[in-house]
């Protein structure tokens, strides 16, 4: 079993795209019960993100609360330390690196790194000295990243109306 973390983003984009409340209530669904089954999580940073929006979206995520959106243990905090170390570590513009030791990005890839989860994210690789991107933080700390259409197919996630139906 693989353990996921879910970036902010995922979040955000299921709500306002793919997966809107509305009409594909079975995404979420499918997020807390993998939750229960210690598959996918967040951390408290990410739900800290997103309890500013005052919609849908901010209502679901207070609703999970601890169990859904994990707090940093020791781990995490020794962890944190090892991430801000390679922040700094001169291939980044001193403002990149504030912005992502401000945002929930660097918590989730800590977590990541101290438990040993794969990071979900809609972010891609870039490279650039003038932001870190979550799948530059990863690959360079051995984590691995991954869409959260490979985390669904990956653990078989299936939003089918109906009967199941098999594809033709």
């Amino acid at each position: 079993m693989t353990g996921y973390l879910l970036d902010t983003n995922i979040f955000i984009q299921a709500k306002n795209l793919h997966y809107g409340f509305d009409f594909c209530p079975a995404f979420w669904d499918w997020l807390i019960a993998q939750n229960r089954m210690g598959t996918a999580a967040s951390v408290e940073k990410v739900a800290d993100e997103l309890l500013v929006g005052r919609d849908d979206l901010a209502a679901w995520a207070r609703e999970r609360g601890s169990d859904f959106f994990l707090k940093p243990d020791e781990n995490v905090l020794s962890a944190l330390r090892t991430v801000s170390i390679w922040a700094n570590g001169g291939r980044y513009l001193p403002a990149a690196v504030s912005t992502f030791l401000g945002l929930a990005d660097c918590w989730l890839v800590a977590h990541a790194l101290a438990h040993g989860n794969v990071v979900v994210t809609h972010e891609v690789a870039a490279g650039s000295v003038r932001k870190i991107k979550i799948p530059d933080a990863c690959r360079a700390l051995g984590l691995r990243s991954v869409t959260p259409y490979a985390m669904l197919r990956s653990e078989g996630a299936r939003f089918v109306l109906g009967e199941d139906r098999q594809p033709a």
